[in-house]
């Protein structure tokens, strides 16, 4: 007898390796996938412009990490004396454009060169629904807390999604690893606050786009992140407290689905070790100073030692 519906991910062909470069950008739940990868130990990068929802935006994200286009004074929006981009994440405002532009640019630089490294990127899409700043006529990524009478809600169209898409692709076919794959998925987090059917039909406008772009381009694969917490994890128990975000059980349900169907044997079990490397590191003792705990730490570093002959790249190296 079955007692639920459970959503099958057909193993891949092409295999996430130990040694790839991983980059991630989307909603906050590609956050969660990418954080228990880089907990392996696995090289990736997430969401360098801060946490972003919309197709439009997140296309104007990877336009600008692939080609490092910097960001100039004109890009910079004065607030009530606070400064900042309407592409990024709050954490980025500032006092001065040149405190602003500095950390931007930075984040740029770096993350350019990680995304041409990388041999999969990531990209989770939490809304169709986007918003237009008023004064300057321009979509935006963040609204910054500024007062709603300065924007217009609405929804991208059908056409301005997938011209999103299908540009995010040919930007990631064109500057990313040479035969690097795209890995698609929609966000589970539903977007109670936009209304219950809205929220719907959101996602609907965002799976009929991308089901559409996937099936042109051989290298793009489409993860059911939203069909397994929609039907496989209906049950709240799933759930965090608020009843919208997945809690660390359905999170850790939906990673292992993901790795079974992408990962290699070896990017496994390396991830696997490691993370446990990683938990008993965050083990904080009675006392630090005895005995037993330093020969648990040797045992420890005894560990990372193997995981290290493993990759040509340090790991553990914030612990």
């Amino acid at each position: 007898m079955k007692f639920r519906t459970e959503v099958f991910i057909e193993p891949s062909p092409q295999k996430i390796e130990i040694e790839d470069h991983l980059f991630s950008i989307g909603s906050c739940f590609a956050s969660e996938i990418t954080a228990r990868i880089a907990r392996g130990q696995v090289r990736t990068l997430n969401n360098p412009f801060g946490t972003i929802f919309n197709p439009y935006s997140i296309n104007k994200a990877i336009e600008k990490i692939s080609k490092c286009a910097y960001y100039s004074e004109d890009d910079i929006f004065d607030y009530e004396g606070r400064y900042l981009s309407f592409d990024h994440h709050t954490s980025f405002d500032g006092d001065s454009v040149e405190q602003v532009l500095g950390k931007i640019n930075k984040v740029l630089e770096e993350s350019s060169v990680f995304f041409k490294k990388s041999k999969w990127v990531i990209i989770t899409y939490g809304t169709a629904f986007v918003y237009e700043f008023l004064p300057q006529q321009c979509l935006v990524a963040n609204c910054h807390k500024i007062p709603q009478k300065f924007f217009e809600k609405r929804f991208l169209s059908h056409s301005e999604i997938l011209e999103s898409i299908k540009n995010t692709i040919n930007l990631i076919n064109k500057y990313a690893e040479e035969g690097g794959q795209i890995l698609f998925t929609v966000s589970p987090v539903r977007h109670t606050k936009d209304g219950m059917v809205e929220n719907q039909l959101s996602k609907a406008k965002l799976l009929t786009a991308l089901h559409e772009a996937v099936a042109e381009n051989a290298n793009c694969h489409y993860l059911p992140i939203y069909e397994i917490m929609m039907d496989d994890l209906r049950d709240y128990r799933f759930y965090a407290e608020d009843l919208i975000h997945p809690n660390n059980q359905g999170i850790q349900y939906i990673f292992e689905k993901f790795g079974n169907a992408y990962f290699s044997e070896a990017t496994q079990s390396f991830i696997n070790e490691n993370s446990k490397i990683a938990a008993a590191l965050a083990h904080r003792p009675i006392n630090p100073e005895s005995p037993l705990y330093k020969e648990y730490l040797e045992k420890i570093k005894t560990k990372i030692a193997e995981q290290q002959r493993k990759v040509s790249y340090p790991i553990f190296q914030n612990y």
